[in-house]
C-alpha cells in the first residue's frame, strides 16, 4: 500500500520500521516540528524526524493541519491509507477523509478505556491488570473510532511504563502490518458506550509521593511515572526521583525507612524503592545508590 506515516515519539518509530520491512511504500512521515532541547536549546527532531531522513522519507512537520494548503499537500499525496501513532496533532475532517482507506490509528489501550494521551501511566497507575492495543479507523471525537483489531497483554506486577512502552510500541507495530494485510477482511467494531474512562495528560503535580497513601498506590505511582516525569520524595532535604517499586511487608509511621535496603513504610503497608536518581546524576539501581549516600533506618522521607 501507498501510506502517510504520522507519528512523533520514540514509540512511533518501531511501527515506521515495521511498515517498510513489511514492503509498503511511505509517500511521507509527518511528525511534530523540532524543538529546543539540551543544554544549548537548539533545535532537535524529534525521534520519527531522525529515523524517516535515515530511511530517506520526504518529512513534514506543519504546525497545524487545519489550513486548506496544509490539506490539499496531503490530499496530493494521493496515500491509500495514513497510519497514526502518537502523532500529537488533531487531524480534521479533511485529512481523515484525504487516503482512499482513511486513517488507521494504533492506541495503547483496551477502548474505550483509557481514551487520550497518557494509557499506558493511567492503566499502571489504577492498578489495570491487563492493558493492549487496538488499531482503530480515525473519526473527528477523541479516540472515539471504530476497533479494526485489538489484541490484549497482562501488566506485570514490577512493570513501568518505560517497560510496557516498549513492549506495546512492537506490539503495535505487528499489528498495524497485519490489519493493513486483512483490511478488505476486518469487520470494524463500534466501541461501547459503557466503560469509557480518559487518560488525562500527565502533570507534574502528580509526581510527588505522599507516603500516607497505602503502598499499592505508592508503588502503582512510582511504577506509572517512570521515567517521566518521575515519581519523588526527599530524602534529607534533596529531591529523588523513584525509578522502580515493589509492595513489601513492613509498617511504619509514613516515610519511614524500615531496613538498610530503603524499604520505605507508606500508610497501609511497604514498598521497595529499587531504582532512584539523586538531581544531575544518572538513574541508579539500590544497592549502588546506597553505597554512595547510605540513608539510615529511621529516616523519615518527606511528603510535605
Amino acid at each position: 500500500m501507498r501510506i502517510i506515516f504520522m507519528g512523533t515519539p520514540d514509540f512511533s518509530v518501531p511501527v515506521l520500521d515495521a511498515l517498510v520491512a513489511a514492503g509498503h511504500e511511505i509517500a511521507a512521515v509527518y511528525c511534530q516540528p523540532p524543538r529546543p532541547a539540551g543544554r544549548g536549546k537548539k533545535d532537535r527532531p524529534t525521534p520519527v524526524h531522525a529515523r524517516a531522513k535515515v530511511l530517506g522519507f520526504d518529512v513534514r512537520h506543519p504546525v497545524s493541519l487545519k489550513s486548506p494548503d496544509e490539506q490539499a499537500a496531503f490530499a496530493a499525496l494521493n496515500a491509500d491509507v495514513a497510519v497514526v501513532v502518537a502523532y500529537g496533532l488533531l487531524l480534521p475532517q479533511p485529512i481523515l477523509d484525504a487516503p482512499k482507506h482513511g486513517c488507521l490509528n494504533i492506541h495503547a489501550s483496551l477502548l474505550p478505556r483509557w481514551r487520550g494521551a497518557a494509557p499506558l501511566q493511567r492503566a499502571i497507575m489504577a492498578g489495570d491488570a491487563q492493558t493492549g492495543i487496538c488499531i482503530m479507523q480515525m473519526e473527528a471525537g477523541l479516540d472515539t473510532g471504530p476497533v479494526l483489531l485489538r489484541r490484549a497483554t497482562d501488566i506485570g506486577p514490577l512493570e513501568t511504563t518505560a517497560q510496557l512502552h516498549d513492549r506495546m510500541s512492537e506490539m503495535g507495530a505487528a499489528m498495524v502490518v497485519e490489519a493493513l494485510e486483512e483490511l478488505p477482511n476486518l469487520a470494524p467494531e463500534v466501541q461501547p458506550e459503557d466503560g469509557v474512562t480518559y487518560a488525562a495528560k500527565i502533570d507534574k503535580s502528580e509526581a510527588r509521593v505522599d507516603w500516607a497513601r497505602p503502598a499499592a498506590e505508592v508503588d502503582r505511582q512510582i511504577r506509572g511515572l517512570s521515567p517521566f516525569p518521575g515519581a519523588w520524595t526527599e530524602i534529607e532535604g534533596e529531591r529523588v526521583k523513584l525509578l522502580s517499586s515493589r509492595l513489601a511487608a513492613g509498617q511504619g509511621a509514613p516515610g519511614e525507612v524500615l531496613n538498610d535496603t530503603l524499604r520505605v513504610a507508606c500508610g497501609d503497608g511497604a514498598v521497595d524503592l529499587l531504582r532512584l536518581q539523586r538531581a544531575g546524576k544518572g538513574a541508579q539501581d539500590v544497592k549502588t545508590f546506597l553505597r554512595g549516600w547510605p540513608v539510615s533506618t529511621g529516616t523519615r522521607l518527606s511528603s510535605e
